[in-house]
């Protein structure tokens, strides 16, 4: 396939935004699974796989960055990605622990390619159709990943979706800490990138599973309506102001890409 390259990268600036969006992203996809899953598994098929592709391939056609476009293929993602975490663990009975373990190696695998072929994993990079299948890729593997991390520890090891929400909360900060005292700023977004699944799913079930479940009861449709709303109106506004536009944020995007790639994008 020839390659394409792009004026500007396809993926939105790093900043706290993105961090909120993405959080309700794994939020309505464990909630959305669940919830379709309850009312028709053909629905919860013909959304989850078939939407995932249908907007992918909408995604990958572009050629330039759109908020819209890019979050509702993160969305899709979170469904697709929860499907496929607990599909093993449903239909083949292997405990979250070891689909955990085993997207933990794929998805290592698949960076491991990615840096070796591209010689950079940073985000801000993504401005060839190539580094972005890449890109892509590693999204979906860090849904599944966190999505068996979050259910091994919630329900294999008894910790229930409360302390699975302290635990993740905790987590994720480290990422932050490290960065601020010298962490590669790559390495620390794909490791926060990956805790933010377990932490929003965490978040998702506690809110809407039943009080006998350890959560809240409102429902996994109430969870995945109210949190839609929320992430429809953050879109809207990104959208809207441009304030997640590549270089809206030049610090952060200066401390995560080398200098080498900073003339090359």
């Amino acid at each position: 396939m020839p390659t394409r390259t792009f004026r500007a990268t396809k993926v939105p600036e790093v900043f706290l935004l993105f961090w909120i969006i993405k959080l309700l992203t794994t939020g309505m996809g464990e909630a959305g699974s669940d919830y379709l899953g309850s009312v028709s598994i053909p629905l919860a098929a013909l959304i989850g796989i078939g939407g995932f592709f249908v907007v992918l391939w909408l995604q990958l056609r572009a050629d330039r960055y759109h908020p819209v476009r890019y979050w509702t293929t993160v969305l899709s993602v979170a469904l697709f990605g929860t499907m496929i975490a607990d599909g093993p663990h449903v239909a083949l009975g292997t405990p979250y622990a070891v689909d955990s373990a085993i997207y933990f190696v794929l998805l290592c695998g698949l960076l491991a390619w990615w840096k070796a072929s591209e010689g950079t994993l940073s985000v801000h990079s993504i401005t060839t159709n190539r580094r972005e299948r890449f890109y892509w890729g590693a999204v979906l593997l860090t849904f599944g990943l966190g999505t068996a991390v979050g259910d091994a520890t919630a329900i294999e090891m008894g910790l229930g979706f409360a302390w699975s929400i302290l635990l993740f909360g905790i987590l994720i900060l480290v990422p932050l800490v490290l960065w601020r005292v010298g962490l590669d700023a790559t390495i620390a977004f794909w490791a926060a990138y990956v805790l933010t699944r377990p932490l929003g799913a965490s978040v998702a079930d506690w809110l809407g599973k039943s009080h006998s479940a350890g959560g809240l009861g409102w429902g996994d449709g109430t969870v995945t309506g109210l949190a839609l709303l929320i992430f429809a109106a953050l879109v809207t506004y990104v959208a809207v102001t441009h304030s997640d536009t590549e270089g809206a944020h030049g610090s952060v995007r200066d401390a995560e890409l080398p200098e080498d790639e900073l003339d090359a994008v």
